[in-house]
């Protein structure tokens, strides 16, 4: 981890307008956010009063239901001293016809300087990158990418372990549906950790092996190999179709469970993105217990997205300042 004076160094050549993805980042700017996202947290240990966004005003739009991601957003923007505006498609005015680019623009139009932007298709938020003057920040687009979580899973993980290079990391699961695991392959393998994709058959994509991960069809066959297992929530919202003959099914062949934990490493962490489905991907007794880093990842996604609104801030006060 590198020390506060060399982070600010690395901020000042940061110069991306929007965050769409990690599979457009390289190893040293997703190191960055991790380290940025370390020196908040660090910092709000001491319950200092952070003026990093004092006069910027963060917009979230949230077309798909949240709890966790927009509340994360929502509050880191306010710890960073930004004024926000908390939008949702419901009762809205896209509920009378007013398009997706229309409402974005109407809300940057209040003066927004930063948009967080959550929707059911993916590539919305890129596709707001080319209407607005605002900095883009995708918190979830369709099966597309989920970059935030990514970055807090990988943040929670480096944490614990200290690095990523050797580690190996499986993710179970919905895969198909799933724009946290495509934001998890991106960040993890940039910084060097082993991948690998569980799942029954009908929920792995064909050809993920082109990603650079290898995949499973037997949670069993993984379990001593990972250093990392995270449970990928299964998306029922999202399919269209059976995927797999019942629930009690599917946990049986890949819930993690007492029996299950007990043939991994010693050390093994436990993640889940969140919400979980108790008794589905995971039992309570795991979810509870000390291998469960399920609330040490909602407390570093307030970091996370802390780190990613300064830095997309402090490209815009660069652009403002040339012009």
């Amino acid at each position: 981890m590198s020390d506060s004076n060399e982070v600010t160094a690395r901020i000042e050549r940061w110069n991306r307008r929007h965050l769409l993805g990690l599979q457009q980042l390289d190893a040293s700017e997703v190191e960055l956010i991790l380290d940025h996202a370390a020196y908040f947290k660090e910092l709000q240990s001491t319950r200092v009063k952070l003026e990093h966004l004092n006069g910027c005003v963060v917009g979230n739009l949230f077309f798909e239901p949240s709890t966790r991601t927009k509340t994360s957003f929502s509050l880191a923007a306010k710890r960073l001293s930004a004024d926000t505006i908390d939008w949702t498609a419901t009762g809205s005015s896209v509920s009378k016809g007013e398009t997706f680019i229309d409402t974005a623009l109407t809300i940057e139009s209040m003066g927004v300087d930063l948009m967080v932007i959550r929707h059911s298709s993916p590539g919305a938020p890129e596709l707001l990158s080319k209407h607005l003057r605002a900095g883009i920040l995708n918190a979830g687009d369709g099966t597309h990418e989920h970059p935030t979580q990514g970055l807090l899973d990988i943040f929670t993980i480096r944490e614990q372990l200290h690095t990523l290079v050797g580690k190996t990391v499986t993710l179970v699961g919905d895969i198909k549906h799933s724009r946290v695991a495509r934001s998890n392959i991106w960040g993890l393998k940039a910084l060097g950790a082993n991948v690998i994709v569980c799942g029954p058959p009908t929920l792995i994509p064909p050809e993920i092996e082109r990603l650079g991960v290898e995949v499973a069809h037997r949670f069993d066959d993984v379990l001593e190999r990972s250093d990392v297992i995270n449970l990928l929530r299964v998306q029922f919202e999202r399919q269209r179709g059976a995927f797999f003959p019942s629930i009690a099914e599917y946990a049986h062949l890949f819930g993690m469970n007492r029996s299950r934990l007990k043939q991994c490493r010693p050390d093994v962490l436990v993640l889940a993105p969140g919400p979980i489905n108790r008794g589905v991907e995971i039992t309570p007794d795991v979810a509870d217990g000390k291998h469960s880093q399920i609330l040490n990842q909602v407390t570093n996604g307030l970091f996370v997205r802390m780190a990613c609104l300064h830095l997309l801030a402090q490209t815009q006060i660069r652009e403002k300042g040339v012009e």
